[in-house]
């Protein structure tokens, strides 16, 4: 009788395993998007899945926030206007504040509960002031959009509430995180806002890089069942500016952990400091391999596995990936907002607690054509996993 040695067991669990990864792979993998931008230079310092189709949710507020402050440019509006709430606007879907049919609230009230609560209520009261009606100021959205050159997105409501064809790219939130900071500098502190009270209940920000990460100043999380979550972040050290913006994460904590540390390797990288064993960079993964996705490395153990003189394998093995965190990266959302959304997350693993003046730029910097140049998708230098 043929003596199976306890390795052999081993090996053959982990192909069970390996094999049962690859058919059937998490809801998550196809929502998963990013791109790192060093703002001063407007290198792309990392993209994955970049200009794939993404849904923005929340995050489509910032383009609403984009036409409040260009018609309170062009004085078509005040932060003193008050603003009337129609029955549509006061049946919003959460995340909400509340607001009562025939009710009013001030343009500045509106800009910081668009930045804090993500009141979706208010993004309809916003678009029927300035459209007249949602569906008109939606096709104003979408012009806008087209002249900052963000051709791969299209709105269909003015506040991110699902909806199939409400689509846009990594690389498209980006030059609209880019537009509204160097078109509205004077405004851009809303973003930084730690909190915002109406009718004596305030509403903490959701976007908890401003208490956790050095220099982070805006901008905005966004979250949907379809979407995952998402979050836009800027932040400057030093004289030196980033914005990082990821899509399709788990949970709003392990987005948190991941943008973090997207911001962290962008700031040594931008720094110009020597990539060692230890850093950031290193850790999230430079090189060919360093945007491989949980699915790469089921295939890689696999393959290795599979080898003639077949050692087992570690996930942290260099030959493979440098550290890979498999510990709840992404999750099914289940809820419209993230107020609800970060229930989900609570579980997730612990917080990471790590420890105006730019030149005006390009929008083209983060077109198509940056694919073939140094520090850009194909030959980026700082490559994050997923």
């Amino acid at each position: 009788m043929r003596t199976i040695s306890p390795i052999a067991w081993v090996r053959a669990g982990l192909l069970a395993l390996a094999a049962l990864a690859l058919s059937s792979a998490p809801a998550w993998a196809d929502k998963y998007a990013s791109i790192v931008v060093n703002m001063d230079t407007g290198q792309v310092l990392h993209d994955r899945n970049a200009d794939e189709p993404r849904h923005p949710a929340s995050l489509t507020k910032v383009m609403t926030l984009y036409m409040v402050f260009d018609a309170i440019d062009a004085g078509k509006l005040k932060l003193s206007d008050r603003m009337t709430v129609s029955k549509a606007a006061s049946r919003a879907q959460p995340s909400k504040l509340g607001l009562k049919a025939g009710s009013t609230i001030k343009v500045e009230d509106a800009i910081r509960a668009l930045v804090t609560k993500s009141a979706n209520d208010v993004a309809i009261v916003i678009a029927e002031k300035l459209g007249g009606t949602e569906a008109k100021f939606v096709t104003q959205m979408n012009a806008k959009a087209k002249s900052l050159g963000m051709l791969n997105t299209t709105f269909r409501n003015a506040s991110g509430l699902p909806d199939r064809k409400q689509i846009t790219t990594a690389r498209d939130m980006a030059r609209l995180g880019e537009a509204i900071f160097m078109d509205h500098k004077d405004r851009y502190n809303y973003f930084s806002l730690s909190s915002f009270t109406w009718n004596n209940r305030t509403h903490m920000n959701h976007n908890e890089l401003l208490k956790s990460v050095a220099g982070v100043d805006g901008i905005k999380t966004g979250f949907t069942n379809a979407s995952g979550y998402n979050l836009m972040a800027s932040a400057q050290r030093d004289g030196h500016r980033v914005m990082a913006i990821m899509l399709g994460g788990k949970t709003g904590k392990a987005r948190d952990r991941h943008v973090a540390d997207l911001i962290e390797a962008a700031f040594l990288e931008v720094g110009g400091k020597p990539a060692t064993d230890g850093d950031l960079r290193t850790q999230i993964a430079f090189g060919a391999r360093g945007s491989a996705s949980a699915d790469d490395l089921a295939l890689a153990q696999l393959r290795k596995l599979q080898e003639p003189d077949a050692a087992l394998v570690s996930a942290r093995d260099p030959a493979l990936f440098a550290e890979f965190d498999t510990a709840g990266a992404f999750d099914e959302g289940g809820t419209t907002e993230e107020d609800a959304g970060r229930q989900r997350g609570r579980h997730a693993g612990p917080d990471r607690r790590p420890d105006p003046g730019e030149p005006r730029l390009s929008r083209s910097r983060f077109g198509r054509d940056f694919r073939d140049q140094p520090g850009s998708a194909g030959s980026c230098t700082l490559h994050g996993l997923a």
